[in-house]
């Protein structure tokens, strides 16, 4: 399966589009970067369509089925962020008003089981002939480079990759298309943001991820940003794994070692809430200014009890409706009117914001997955 090449321009749904664009195009000019951006695989007409699509009411699929569309679907569902359910209550909910029959497999692990995806992938590719679709969100890109490449290469269904947007030039198999949220664009609005809440000259520390790309752009990229346009001051680098004990660790170390930072940046929910948990213990709260990601609803429940400060609220419903219109469009013979790489919307919440301010952000974020926080 090819990957077809496109130069155009894409548009990046978040607050203050310019400064995100502007970190962005500085990216392309790298070209040391060893993975397609999205602008130059997309077509701008049929991305700003599709996205048209997945944020208005859903129109049912033309013609009956003969048979259920049989998804497999391989993610860490068994972490402690709700990005996968949601997508999963997304993804379905979306096939059921869109009139599409179908038969999910899931196959769950945790962020950090990579062996566990691999006996998965192997597991789908003895059944390859059952499915129409497979749906991989990988441990981690580098690590699962392999299967992802497998899964790309069968004929037999449809790969459609969650939560990464980066298909690597060295492939020689490439997956019919990416959903996700950009690492990148949400790490330069969270950058300008924190510049303007907080000024210039900010002590910081991280706790980061898993090494590997996606933490490459939600730290990586938040760090290099405050660093040249702020002048912020980097003290500590923690790597969590993801895992609230790992943000637990990381909080610990941080505040134990280095009193000067005053702004905790973690790279996901999971890490979030464990540096929550000690910050809270240890009386030190309201000493630190804590950044989280994704806006999850545990997340946006910090923030509205005064304990998170900030995050990059992913319109977390946008993938899983992504996907389900992706199939819809596949199914009626409209595979060119899909995205190659859909990126869905990312939005600042903050603790300054109102209750409906943030209502209202929740409630389109989780329009199928529920609001279970307000």
């Amino acid at each position: 399966m090819s990957l077809f090449v496109k130069s155009v321009f894409i548009t990046v749904l978040i607050p203050s589009v310019a400064f995100a664009i502007e970190m962005v195009n500085a990216d392309q000019e790298h070209s040391a970067l060893n993975y397609w951006l999205a602008n130059e695989v997309n077509d701008e007409e049929v991305v700003e369509e599709f996205q048209s699509i997945v944020s208005s009411a859903p129109r049912a699929i033309t013609d009956p089925l003969p048979k259920p569309t049989r998804i497999a679907l391989i993610y860490p569902s068994a972490d402690l962020s709700d990005f996968w359910v949601r997508n999963y209550k997304a993804l379905t909910a979306r096939l059921n008003v869109l009139n599409i029959d179908y038969v999910i497999d899931e196959f769950s692990s945790r962020q950090i089981e990579h062996a566990l995806q691999t006996r998965y992938i192997d597991e789908v590719l003895a059944r390859q002939n059952e499915y129409d679709y497979v749906i991989y969100g990988p441990s981690e890109l580098y690590v699962q480079a392999d299967n992802i490449q497998r899964l790309a290469k069968s004929e037999n269904f449809q790969s459609y990759i969650w939560a990464f947007h980066t298909p690597m030039k060295s492939w020689q198999f490439q997956p019919d298309a990416w959903f996700d949220f950009s690492s990148s664009a949400g790490a330069f609005a969270l950058c300008e943001f924190m510049i303007q809440r907080l000024g210039r000259d900010v002590s910081f520390a991280m706790n980061r991820g898993i090494p590997g790309i996606t933490d490459d752009q939600r730290s990586g990229d938040f760090k290099s940003c405050v660093e040249e346009e702020g002048a912020w001051m980097n003290f500590y680098e923690h790597f969590g794994q993801y895992q609230a004990g790992g943000g637990r660790d990381g909080a610990a170390l941080i505040t134990q070692n280095f009193p000067e930072v005053t702004m905790l940046h973690n790279a996901n929910t999971a890490m979030t809430l464990g540096s929550l948990e000690y910050l809270a213990e240890q009386a030190l709260t309201d000493s630190m200014y804590v950044a989280g990601w994704g806006g999850t609803a545990a997340e946006i429940e910090q923030i509205k009890q005064g304990n998170l400060n900030a995050t990059p609220m992913r319109m977390g419903d946008d993938v899983g409706v992504a996907t389900a219109e992706a199939i819809k469009f596949s199914l009626e013979g409209r595979t060119s009117e899909i995205p190659k790489i859909y990126l869905g919307r990312i939005e600042v919440v903050d603790d300054q914001m109102s209750a409906e301010e943030i209502d209202a952000r929740t409630r389109e974020a989780f329009r199928y997955s529920g609001v279970e926080h307000e």
